[in-house]
């Protein structure tokens, strides 16, 4: 039985996931760009969809109102309970199954679902093997033609963040950044929270080359955020209705751009098996 360590399963039951992608400009940015890609890849409803890592169901609630089939699996025991009360208050449109579980070992039969969402997973499984095992485990249980959305941790992203919040001048923070660029894994070796927790942090074409060697056709490597999110005037421009649309149209014009693909906290990769 495979699990989370308790250093990343403790972090989660301590922090407030659920209200991340709402409350904040930063995870507002995330969730609609996020929502924008899955629904280019996905199959028309009512399609079955797992969302594996799917936390306490943002997008599986939103998935399962437009009609789909959806199916939540999380790690960690207070998302599960999150995701059940939120589905429960959308009794027409319900996420069809919500378990605990682990991306490594699924319980669902081979070929059985439309698409996999690895919203979650990838970035939280610190050795390649582990990773290429969770895409494994998404191939087999998908149909053939079926589609994975995998998500990714930008290698750069702690740095971008670190300047824009001005946190430079605590040297644990500059060295937690300086391993983050040499090795890709992010460690907290603090009790301080807003460190995150253990990660691995993908180059863009390393992210790409994982679901190519689980043996899914790439379709894509896209930027979620793009470069909008590093600068103070976002604030503004997001909660203007207009200036908003400018800055959705301008992120997808650059979404595929190999060069500014870093600059993004989260990339999405798209395989079809």
């Amino acid at each position: 039985m495979y699990q989370l360590s308790d250093k990343i399963l403790s972090f989660y039951r301590q922090t407030e996931e659920s209200q991340r992608l709402t409350t904040h400009f930063k995870g507002q940015l995330e969730f609609v760009r996020t929502q924008e890609i899955i629904t280019r890849y996905l199959p028309a409803p009512p399609a079955v969809i797992l969302d594996i890592g799917g936390g306490s169901g943002p997008y599986a609630c939103w998935l399962a109102k437009a009609g789909y089939e959806v199916h939540l699996v999380d790690p960690v025991d207070l998302h599960i309970e999150q995701a059940k009360e939120v589905s429960s208050q959308q009794p027409e449109h319900p996420i069809a199954s919500v378990s605990l579980g682990d991306a490594r070992s699924l319980r669902f039969s081979s070929m059985s679902a439309d698409a996999v969402l690895l919203l979650g997973p990838l970035y939280h499984l610190i050795d390649k093997s582990e990773r290429l095992l969770a895409l494994s485990e998404a191939y087999r249980v998908l149909k053939d033609n079926g589609v994975v959305i995998a998500a990714g941790i930008s290698r750069f992203a702690s740095m971008l963040d670190s300047f824009f919040e001005d946190r430079f001048k605590n040297p644990v923070h500059t060295d937690i950044v300086q391993s983050d660029l040499e090795t890709g894994y992010h460690r907290n070796p603090t009790e301080d929270l807003k460190y995150f927790t253990d990660a691995y942090l993908h180059r863009p074409e390393a992210l790409s080359s994982e679901v190519i060697e689980a043996g899914f056709q790439h379709q894509a490597t896209l930027a979620v955020e793009g470069p909008a999110w590093l600068f103070e005037s976002f604030k503004d421009y997001w909660t203007d209705p207009d200036l908003r649309s400018v800055v959705l149209d301008l992120i997808r014009k650059v979404e595929a751009e190999p060069s500014l693909l870093g600059m993004s906290a989260h990339v999405l990769a798209i395989g079809t098996k």
